[in-house]
Formats: structure tokens, sequence, C-alpha cells
């Protein structure tokens, strides 16, 4: 076991490299956890794949419910379809035609790791996989510290041994582990996508879309969901890490 600082100072020295030595190889899907994931942990390689024309599938696992429980004037189906119109809105920002964006809107905090409902799910994304001729599968780092993270990674390994897709793995929730926390020493192989600063610019206003999770829009939840600065300020870097997954 290693240190968490020791493994971020690792990823912090993978290769910087230009998307095509990341994803060569067909057509590239998105797994992310909430409304707002496939922009912090991935929206550069969106960016960068759109503007190749090779516009990846972006699948939201969970219906976002989760982030203001308490909140009057914005409950369950209205929380739902706003986070679903700044999804929209933020990969329209990042060069998507709404048509590549998917909802599988499973329970917020829920996300199976097992069971039928796991299975159904590792079914409904192999075949949006199948759809689309989608050949690579980037979901969230298995040491995210949040179960749909976790479970997201799960869905995502049983998805790629179904459909013999590569799987990387991105980490968001990851970054904020406290310096001491113990991480399998194992061998970190992958990189980081350079981002340009143009490109960058495009992912802060797709960050921004999600007002909800931003900003001061929902007033009256005190246990509302924000993300905080820490978070926001690793994604202000000029690239993201993708590691390989087996």
């Amino acid at each position: 076991m290693s240190r968490a600082a020791d493994i971020f100072a690792r990823l912090r020295a993978l290769p910087l490299v230009g998307v095509d030595t990341i994803a060569d190889n067909g057509a590239v899907m998105v797994l992310a956890p909430h409304a707002d994931d496939e922009s912090l942990g991935c929206g550069g390689l969106i960016i960068e794949l759109a503007a190749k024309g090779r516009p990846p599938v972006i699948v939201i696992v969970t219906d976002g419910t989760g982030s203001h429980p308490l909140s009057r004037t914005y409950p369950p189906a209205r929380l739902r379809a706003l986070r679903e119109r700044e999804a929209l809105q933020a990969v329209t920002i990042l060069g998507l035609p709404a048509e590549r964006l998917h909802f599988l809107r499973l329970r917020d905090t829920a996300t199976p790791q097992c069971g039928p409902e796991f299975n159904s799910t590792v079914t409904a994304v192999a075949n949006l996989m199948r759809d689309n001729g989608c050949r690579m599968l980037c979901a969230p780092w298995l040491y995210d510290p949040h179960c749909d993270h976790e479970g997201a990674q799960l869905i995502a390994r049983a998805v790629a041994k179904r459909t013999g897709a590569e799987l990387l793995s991105y980490p968001v929730w990851g970054w904020l582990l406290a310096d001491e926390t113990p991480l399998p020493d194992s061998l970190l192989e992958g990189w980081r996508l350079d981002i340009p600063q143009k490109h960058l610019a495009l992912k802060r206003r797709a960050i921004a879309a999600h007002a909800s999770q931003y900003s001061d829009l929902i007033t009256d939840d005190p246990n509302g969901f924000r993300l905080p600065a820490n978070l926001l300020s690793v994604f202000d870097q000029p690239y993201e890490v993708f590691l390989r997954t087996s």
C-alpha cells in the first residue's frame, strides 16, 4: 500500500499526451455517476473528441435527486428535470449533439453493485455501447470515495468484460482523499490528456452549467450539496488523468 499523496504525485507525473494517444480505436463512451461528473472528469476528453468529429456517448447513471433532499422548491421530479437540463447544456457547450446524451435515472446514492438491478444496468449500458459502436469506456476511479462512483466503476468493469471494450478510469472525488489514506501500491498505467487553453475555457463553462451543484440556485435546503472549491481547483488544471483498468 502507498499513501494517497504518493499516488497523486505519480498521477501528476504521467505522460502528457494528445487525445489520439488515449482514444485511437473507435467510439468512446463516458459513464458518469451524476450529471456534472462528465464535465469535471472528462470535459477535456469530450471536447477533443468532438472537435475531431468523433463525439463520444455520455451516459448519466443516477437521477441526481440526492443533492438537495430537503428542498421544497425542487422536489425530486423537478430536481431531476433541472439536472438533466443542466447536463444537456453542459454537453452542448462541450460540442455534443443531444442524441449523444443518455440518462439511466437510477436513484441517486443507490447505484447497485450487485444483484438484479446491477445486471439490468450492465445490459443497458452494454446495449448502448453496441448500438453506438463504442470500443472504449471511461468510468470513475474505483477509489473515488462515493458509493455511486464505486458502483459505476463496477458496472463499467462488467460491461467491458461483456463487450470486450477497453476500460479507462478517471478520478474525481479521489483527488480529495487525505494524504495518509492507504491506496493499493499497484502500477499506475495511463496518461494525462493535454487540454489546450481554449478548450479549458469551454470545460469551465460546462462545469458552471451545472448551476444547481455550483451556485446558490437552490437555497431552501441547509444540507444541500455544492461542489467544493478545492475540488473545482483540481479540474481547473490543463489536463485530465486516465488510467488503464483491467
